[in-house]
C-alpha cells in the first residue's frame, strides 16, 4: 500500500500538483484493516486533501485490487513537520542525524 501511495505522490509531482504531493508525503499513512489512516497537521490541510481524495482512493483501489479501501483523515495539531525549508533548518536536521557534520564544517571552514 505504501509503495502505491508514494507512486501516486510522484505522479502528482510530475503533473505539478505539489500541494497534494506534500500532503501525501507529510508522513506515512497507517493501515487499519481496509481503512488507510492519514494524519494531517491542521484543518486547512484536511480541506486541501479532501479535494484530491477521490482520485487517490480510485487509484489505490485499482492498483491494490481492493474496492473496500477507504481513507480516514485525522487532524493532529501537535504533529511536527519533518521537512527542512531553509539552509539553516537543513543543516540543523543533518547535524542531528550526524554530529560529525559540524566537525567537517569547522575543519574546512564551510558555510551551510
Amino acid at each position: 500500500m505504501l509503495l502505491q501511495w508514494n507512486k501516486y505522490a510522484q505522479k502528482l509531482s510530475d503533473n505539478g500538483q505539489k500541494i497534494m504531493e506534500a500532503l501525501l508525503l507529510i508522513n506515512d499513512p497507517k493501515l487499519d484493516g481496509t481503512t488507510i489512516v492519514h494524519e494531517l497537521p491542521n484543518e486547512g490541510s484536511k480541506i486541501d486533501f479532501e479535494g484530491g481524495k477521490h482520485d487517490l482512493v480510485g487509484y489505490l483501489r485499482g492498483k491494490l485490487h481492493n474496492h473496500d479501501i477507504d481513507i480516514k483523515i485525522v487532524v493532529n495539531e501537535k504533529m511536527e513537520s519533518k521537512k527542512a525549508f531553509t539552509p539553516q533548518d537543513r543543516y540543523n536536521r543533518l547535524n542531528q542525524i550526524n554530529p560529525q557534520l559540524d566537525t567537517l564544517r569547522r575543519t574546512f571552514d564551510l558555510d551551510f
